[in-house]
Parts: C-alpha cells; structure tokens; sequence
C-alpha cells in the first residue's frame, strides 16, 4: 500500500442500488484515505449529482434501475461537458462472462472489478487509472480509453499472423487478471497477464 494520503485529494462517486455495497466501498476507500465520497443509488441520481459537482473517479455497480451501469457509462462518454466526459469509470459486477466484459468495455469503461471486492484488487485499478492513464480516444461508435497495444513490434506480429487472435466463447468466465489484461493490454504490470491467457 501507498503512503497515507495518496488518495486524499481524489474525489468519489459511488453509485450502486444496493446500501450495503456502497457502505463496503465507502470504508474501504476512507481506508485509502479518500476524504471526498459522495454516494447515489442509481444512475438517474448520479447524473443529478454531477450536475453540480464532478467527480475524479467514478465506481459504478452493472446492475441498477432505472438505467444500469452500462447505459451510465454510455450517458457519461456522449455527455456535452468535455470535463464531464473524460471521468475514469471502475465498473463492478458478480457476473464475469466474457461478452459483459467486452460490452463494459466497448462503452468506454476504464476498469473492471469483480465482485467480491477485496481492497487490494481496488487500489490496484485506481493506481492504474492514476498512474498509467490510456489516452481517450473518438472512433465511429467509440468513445473511450485507447484499448491498442503500445508494443508497435508486437501489433506488426499480429497483422502478419491473423491466426494469432484470441477466439473467447461469449459466456466464458473471466478471472479478474483476465479482465485486467482485457482492459490493459500490453501492460507490463506484475498484476495483469497476457492476453493469451483468455484462451486457456
């Protein structure tokens, strides 16, 4: 763990129907030492709240109503505040099916957690949301984080080889490394792994 105070002047939203989830991230995060949280039990309400205040990291539960964490995230990404639309989104959901990740994905979610949290797997994807930020960029029905490789010699290996691209079956359960190396790929980080490891 980071020296106190390494998140201290990082602002929170939480946004999750269900009371006690939002009361396990709110400890853990003032265990960070966050001191700016703010809470909403849906999307609706969340949007309501960034109206007036903007949050530097968003945590937001996949299932909600009256529009779920997805449609949020979609919502956030068209919004016309340019300040609004860059805010770095943590998505959490008990279910890991591999067509859930590529959709959270492919709406322009930063990081994915499966639930149950534990603090550590947490602090790691705020770290890598604070420490090694993908650029955000515009493509036809995109909007989001950078999801491209930055080894260009290992891009270069892929076009020379299509067979090298990793088939997942739709309903296939992720591990969070998984997920992290879905979500990071070409990251060297200890704690994610190669996207090779999908296939296995």
């Amino acid at each position: 763990m980071e020296e106190p105070g390494y998140l201290h002047k990082v602002s929170f939203l939480i946004i999750d129907d269900n009371t006690f989830m939002r009361t396990v991230l709110r400890n853990i995060l003032r265990h960070f030492d966050v001191r700016n949280i703010r809470e909403a039990s849906n999307g609706a309400e969340a949007l309501q709240t960034m109206q007036s205040w903007t949050p530097d990291i968003i945590v937001v539960d996949w299932e909600m109503s009256p529009f779920d964490g997805i449609e949020f995230t979609r919502m956030v990404r068209q919004s016309t505040s340019e300040t609004e639309r860059f805010i770095p989104i943590i998505m959490i959901s008990g279910h890991t099916e591999y067509w859930r990740i590529q959709q959270a994905r492919n709406k322009g979610v930063n990081e994915f957690l499966v639930k149950p949290l534990s603090p550590k797997a947490l602090f790691s994807r705020i770290r890598a949301i604070i420490e090694r930020p993908r650029p955000f960029i515009k493509a036809p029905g995109y909007f989001g984080p950078d999801r491209r490789r930055k080894d260009h010699k290992y891009d270069e290996e892929r076009r020379k080889d299509s067979q090298t691209t990793v088939r997942v079956p739709a309903e296939k359960l992720l591990e969070q490394d998984q997920i992290n190396a879905l979500f990071n790929p070409g990251s060297e980080q200890p704690d994610e792994c190669d996207e090779k490891a999908l296939s296995e």
